[in-house]
């Protein structure tokens, strides 16, 4: 019987020396991808410590507005760079290059002249993203993060009609300008972020998962 008790007792230190461990590895990778040094108010001098990241982003994309008549909900993903140092923290700096298709709805076809309508978006967005105190910090970080800024778009729309309606296929391109608003959570390493994306006649909201990871970091 003591031989139980000592075994759970050397297995109760053992857990707590490395939920301890976790705690203090955790905050060390913290410390070198520059998250926590704003966040903790951390005495680095302006310059002294950058960061350039890589993510990879993926998620559904949801039609609103005229864009959710002959649109059915689509598919998306991105690839970005964000920058920051002690001058700028807790602000990044980002730019996106992005992917989207949208097939159309059955409905649509049904009640017109086509047979098939889908949309390719090609996009460049820039913008700022800011992360607020940490609202959970046990084991791993939560914190609120906010970000926006302006969107470049191309759109290449197929436009495939019925063998007997009369028309011709083809293929519309548009380029257009607007600008996009997120909020959501993030561990650094990894977000959960929803979007308002707005261009003339093509609103979308935009749900992503964002993997993260450090490329270069000077403490």
């Amino acid at each position: 019987m003591n031989l139980f008790i000592n075994m759970e007792l050397e297995l109760s230190r053992l857990n707590q020396k490395l939920s301890n461990n976790m705690k203090k590895n955790l905050t060390l990778l913290i410390f070198l991808i520059l998250s926590s040094s704003a966040l903790f108010a951390q005495s680095f001098k302006l310059g002294d410590a950058k960061g350039l990241f890589f993510g990879i982003s993926v998620g559904p994309r949801f039609p609103i507005g005229d864009f959710a008549d002959n649109q059915n909900i689509g598919v998306g993903g991105d690839v970005s760079l964000s920058y920051t140092d002690n001058k700028f923290l807790p602000v990044f700096f980002y730019g996106k290059l992005g992917y989207q298709h949208y097939p159309g709805k059955q409905n649509f076809y049904q009640n017109s002249d086509y047979s098939s309508f889908s949309s390719n978006v090609y996009l460049i967005e820039l913008g700022t993203r800011y992360y607020f105190k940490p609202i959970f910090d046990e084991v791993v970080l939560l914190m609120p993060i906010a970000e926006g800024g302006i969107s470049f778009g191309y759109f290449e729309k197929l436009h495939q009609y019925k063998i007997d309606s009369g028309h011709q296929d083809f293929i519309e391109e548009v380029t257009k300008t607007g600008f996009h608003l997120g909020a959501g959570f993030s561990m650094f390493l990894l977000d959960v972020l929803g979007s308002y994306n707005y261009f003339h006649n093509n609103q979308y909201i935009s749900i992503d998962l964002k993997i993260r990871i450090p490329i270069y970091a000077v403490i």
